[in-house]
């Protein structure tokens, strides 16, 4: 299968940024765990700040790929764009948040991208990824 993962701002930042909230690990340690878990599997990875740019990811991979896992960051709670980008495409998102979006501020409660996605994962830190993979998977055999 082929997988794409896609993360929004700052998560470049993971294992400088908040680490009581987003841990210790790096993007790079977390997608490099994640191809070695998932060996059979093509896991593709893109990573920007910008929401253009994760919008013509989720255009370009949503026609061609088994499936994307999004963690659009802080433009989960804001961007009617990426949600109407997910909206458009034919291949399932699975969105992920690594931390638990409901124990935070209250403008971090609602997902508006969440809503265009097949399910939503919070909370279960850099392992919501893994979970998502293993869905995306299973629901394909």
């Amino acid at each position: 299968m082929r997988i794409g993962i896609i993360n929004g701002p700052n998560l470049n930042m993971l294992g400088v940024r908040e680490p009581g909230v987003y841990g210790n690990q790096t993007l790079d340690d977390i997608i490099e765990s994640l191809k070695q878990e998932f060996q059979k599997d093509d896991i593709l990875n893109f990573q920007s700040n910008d929401e253009g740019e994760l919008i013509s990811k989720v255009q370009e991979w949503g026609m061609s790929l088994d499936g994307i896992i999004i963690n659009p960051g802080g433009y989960s709670h804001t961007s009617v764009a990426i949600r109407d980008a997910i909206a458009s495409i034919t291949t399932p998102v699975i969105e992920v948040h690594i931390s638990n979006i409901h124990a935070r501020e209250e403008f971090r409660h609602t997902t508006i991208t969440g809503g265009a996605c097949k399910a939503v994962i919070s909370g279960l830190g850099a392992e919501g990824y893994s979970v998502a993979l293993r869905f995306l998977i299973e629901s394909n055999n």
